[in-house]
């Protein structure tokens, strides 16, 4: 069950954004990522919500979508996130976050995908500007923003070449492929 969500688990950036997503699936995600472990139990981690139309321009006019992908900007109108969760660090709790928002993101991502969404974890970020933007106080930063809808697009998993490029790509068809190393090349004595 768990291999069939992470494998289900893809970053989508590309979503049927005239289906909603619900204030009430973001707060059962978010409960999720509260759920999850957290360094020495500090729970620092904060989270602003969007799933309004307007809200959600503001985030995605400052967010970077698929480096790789040089000649894509990224989702165009009706193919945007319809909503997102931005993760936070509250620095009156602590100045290092570690992992924690990475655990977050995942528990997230995997909830998002049993319930038949699918995301991706942004971390290409115009911080101040989204701050700003969102009226952010200046006691939290932001550490990354999950994009959520319904995928509209196809991921699949390809072997990486003989050559070693790990670089994701799409072909004529607009499937997405990521390159993955295979588990005798990581795996270390």
């Amino acid at each position: 069950m768990i291999r069939e969500l992470v494998l289900k688990n893809r970053s989508y950036r590309r979503f049927y954004q005239d289906v909603p997503v619900s204030l009430e699936t973001l707060k059962e995600l978010v409960d999720l990522a509260r759920l999850s472990a957290s360094a020495a139990n500090r729970q620092p981690l904060k989270y602003v919500l969007s799933c309004d139309p307007q809200m959600n321009a503001l985030v995605f006019a400052n967010l970077a979508w698929a480096g790789y992908l040089k000649d894509w900007p990224g989702p165009e109108e009706g193919e945007r996130p319809a909503a997102y969760i931005i993760i936070l660090g509250d620095k009156t709790i602590t100045q290092s976050f570690g992992c924690d928002h990475g655990i977050a993101a995942q528990s997230i991502l995997l909830g998002a995908t049993e319930t038949g969404l699918g995301g991706c974890i942004i971390g290409s970020i115009q911080k101040a500007e989204l701050s700003q933007a969102m009226a952010v106080p200046a006691e939290y930063e932001i550490l990354i923003v999950i994009a959520l809808g319904k995928p509209k697009e196809t991921v699949v998993l390809e072997a990486v070449g003989p050559g070693g490029d790990i670089k994701y790509w799409r072909d004529e068809q607009a499937i997405h492929h990521v390159p993955k190393r295979s588990l005798r090349e990581i795996i270390v004595g």
